[in-house]
């Protein structure tokens, strides 16, 4: 069965209600956001997790993590060059820390 964004989002609303899942979820939110990113563009380009990964000269296990959102140690050198492969570049910036709730 497959579950419908609608029931997702209403889902991710109900648990959002929760300051510690709240906190958690805001804590990953950037790196799930990084993951979403680079399965489009891949997606978009036709490309594997392997065909990528070759382009990038890394393994498809290590693409895989990326797209996980949970991968750690991430080097801003590496976002570049899965970037390149796929046409784009990241974009970082500083954002002022969010007051605590």
């Amino acid at each position: 069965m497959t579950m419908k964004v609608h029931d997702y989002d209403e889902m991710l609303k109900e648990e959002l209600k929760d300051p510690v899942f709240r906190k958690e979820y805001e804590t990953l939110e950037e790196e799930f956001e990084v993951a979403m990113q680079v399965i489009d563009l891949r997606l978009k380009k036709g490309l594997t997790q392997k065909k990528l990964a070759e382009k990038v000269n890394t393994s498809q296990s290590c693409i895989a993590r990326l797209e996980s959102g949970t991968y750690r140690n991430l080097s801003l050198s590496f976002l570049r060059r899965v970037g390149e492969a796929l046409g784009y570049q990241p974009h970082v910036k500083f954002e002022k820390l969010r007051a605590a709730h």
